[in-house]
């Protein structure tokens, strides 16, 4: 591998298959609020069906990253997992039964679980510490890209076929079964470090009794403010009830993707020069705002400006965040690491998603948003506290 090259081949074709899965996910991702709610499911029951089937990818994740560690491949994972993600799709067409649903999700955040951990150190293998967030960051960019096509396609496909949900599932497998294809491109590269030995089956949930402290203390930031982060759909709801348009929600949305898409590769270059920690902080701080606004909000002017924001936040962290993890720990211990994060903190969207379906049902949208802003403001004010490297 030419580690003077930052973006490699193995790098460009991962970031292609993650755009191509992208399209499919997110064709279907503002409208799944919309078409849940037209098949009988209340905001609670949404809350708890995105909740659990994060839940499911999260331990999916702690268990397949501790397994690609002590694997000499990583792409048969990476492979399984955007498959099972494919198979999910057309599912949703067959039967809106909430059983069936649910499995439904729940196979496609299986085959997230699978893939994350494995095709994130694919990524970090691939380059080296000082360009690690310009490499998340370029991937990300592609993967949200993907994210802004997805609606967009979406949107004209409602406008002349409204709430025929149904075929927009079947549609969204085209795009989802090519990202499998492509995988078939990538050449892996034989790792330099030594395999591990068989590790224990309750021993891949648990990184973190081995990992290093300044992983611990990262980890304890992330992870509070996993508890407060609930699923985008509510914010997807949250601007439905504002605009009473499902259009302008969707466009808000890909709005929101394309300015993630746009700034997820300078942020990444910035990170690697002035301090990942840096970045994080500053989209915490980002998210408070975003969060506090939409208690407030009043008018689709409100709902594009705090979504624009929103994508900053997104461009600031969920790329960088790994990236920092993967300078933290040991580098045959990436894939557990990120893992470990990934995996609790689909856990947190547990917890956060369901606390907010529930605060929005009991008492208001309003008081879920700003317990949700005040928390990010926590988290953000001990990141900036903690020495990390």
């Amino acid at each position: 591998m030419n580690k003077t090259k930052i973006i490699t081949r193995t790098i460009f074709v991962l970031s292609v298959v993650s755009l191509l899965n992208d399209i499919s996910s997110e064709m279907l991702y503002p409208v799944m609020p919309l078409f849940l709610q037209s098949i009988g499911f209340s905001t609670v029951l949404i809350g708890v069906l995105e909740g659990f089937a994060e839940a499911i990818a999260g331990l999916s994740k702690m268990y397949f990253g501790r397994m690609s560690d002590s694997m000499s491949k990583r792409m048969p994972m990476v492979r399984a997992g955007y498959l099972l993600s494919a198979i999910s799709k057309p599912m949703m067409a067959v039967l809106t039964f909430p059983l069936w649903v649910f499995s439904a999700r729940t196979l496609d955040r299986l085959g997230k679980g699978i893939r994350t951990g494995a095709r994130d150190a694919l990524l970090s293998d691939e380059t080296t510490a000082e360009h690690k967030a310009t490499v998340f960051g370029f991937h990300r960019a592609f993967d949200t890209i993907g994210a802004a096509t997805g609606p967009l396609m979406a949107l004209i496909w409602l406008q002349f076929h409204p709430t025929d949900y149904k075929t927009l599932f079947l549609l969204a497998f085209l795009p989802a079964i090519c990202s499998v294809a492509f995988t078939f491109f990538i050449r892996e590269q034989k790792k330099e470090i030594s395999i591990a030995p068989p590790i224990p089956f309750l021993e891949k949930f648990l990184y973190w009794k081995k990992s290093p402290a300044a992983f611990k203390q990262l980890m304890i930031g992330l992870l509070f403010f996993g508890l407060i982060n609930s699923s985008d759909l509510f914010l997807l709801l949250r601007a439905k009830q504002i605009t009473g348009n499902d259009s302008a929600v969707i466009l808000a949305y890909i709005l929101y993707n394309l300015v993630y898409a746009l700034l997820a590769f300078p942020l990444g270059k910035l990170a690697d020069r002035i301090g990942m920690k840096k970045i994080i902080v500053a989209g915490f701080f980002l998210f408070a705002i975003v969060y506090a606004g939409m208690s407030v909000a009043q008018n689709v002017i409100w709902i594009v400006a705090l979504l624009i924001l929103y994508g900053i936040y997104a461009a600031a962290t969920e790329g960088v965040s790994k990236a920092l993890i993967s300078n933290i720990v040991p580098a045959g211990e990436t894939a557990s690491a990120i893992g470990f994060f990934t995996g609790w903190n689909s856990i947190a969207t547990l917890v956060a998603s369901s606390a907010t379906g529930f605060i929005w049902y009991a008492a208001s949208p309003e008081i879920a948003f700003a317990l949700s802003a005040g928390g990010s403001m926590i988290a953000a004010i001990y990141l900036a506290g903690r020495k990390l490297v």
